[in-house]
């Protein structure tokens, strides 16, 4: 059932290392983050709302299989529930979480490309239950789980797209932050900053010499002219 778009997983792991990298050391050079496009945001829960409906519909019609009553093999039955285990399990716990990291960060391409390789892997792992439903188990049952796998491959296909995107974006910025990262490298620090400390005592100032006032004239009483007596 595999149908893999082959997208390189050590060159997509390896961009994404890398953008990590020099996205931290031009933001700490720049204390800028470059804020998510709307028309990306928008073009996620394009893809990621239909597959939580898909997610939800595939619980529920695994939920109703009768495996049991299925017209085939003891070893067939147990493999196909052991399959239909561990579907429910990625369904119900790891999709869940990466949807949630992805929608806190939509152009993560690290967490991009780890849910697209758990939907490459749910497809064929579901994929083998279609085929034995078809095979062993009832028309209802077969119709419901194709409907499911018809939504899983959208999603799948439209988000191998959006990864393939994504890569070549985030390319094109590795090679803008390396750029700017190698300028900002280049250019020469400021000149540091002169603080000029004067520790000199400056010298005392002259004591003000007080004002003497001047004595007033010491005036001497007239002399008597009254004759004095022989």
């Amino acid at each position: 059932m595999s149908n893999s778009w082959n997208i390189p997983v050590l060159l997509i792991v390896s961009l994404a290392s890398a953008i990590a990298g020099a996205q931290e050391t031009a933001g700490a050079a720049t204390g800028k983050q470059a804020p998510v496009a709307y028309a990306s945001v928008s073009e996620l829960n394009g893809i990621l709302t239909p597959l939580q409906q898909t997610s939800q519909s595939m619980q529920s019609d695994l939920g109703k299989l009768r495996i049991e009553k299925w017209k085939t093999d003891n070893a067939t039955k147990r493999q196909t529930l052991a399959n239909v285990e561990s579907i429910q399990r990625n369904l119900q716990s790891a999709l869940p979480e990466m949807l949630t990291q992805l929608n806190n960060s939509p152009e993560d391409l690290g967490a991009s490309f780890k849910l697209y390789r758990n939907l490459d892997a749910l497809y064929d792992v579901f994929g083998s239950v279609v085929e034995s439903a078809g095979a062993f188990g009832s028309k209802d049952e077969f119709q419901s789980l194709s409907n499911d796998m018809t939504g899983l491959e959208t999603a799948r296909h439209a988000f191998g797209e959006r990864v393939q995107k994504l890569a070549a974006s985030k390319d094109d910025e590795l090679t803008r932050l390396r750029a700017q990262v190698k300028t900002l490298s280049a250019a020469p620090p400021p000149p540091p900053k002169k603080i000029v400390v004067d520790d000199t005592e400056p010298p005392p100032k002259p004591a003000k010499k007080k004002a003497t006032k001047p004595k007033p004239p010491t005036t001497t009483p007239p002399a008597s002219q009254n004759p004095t007596p022989n």
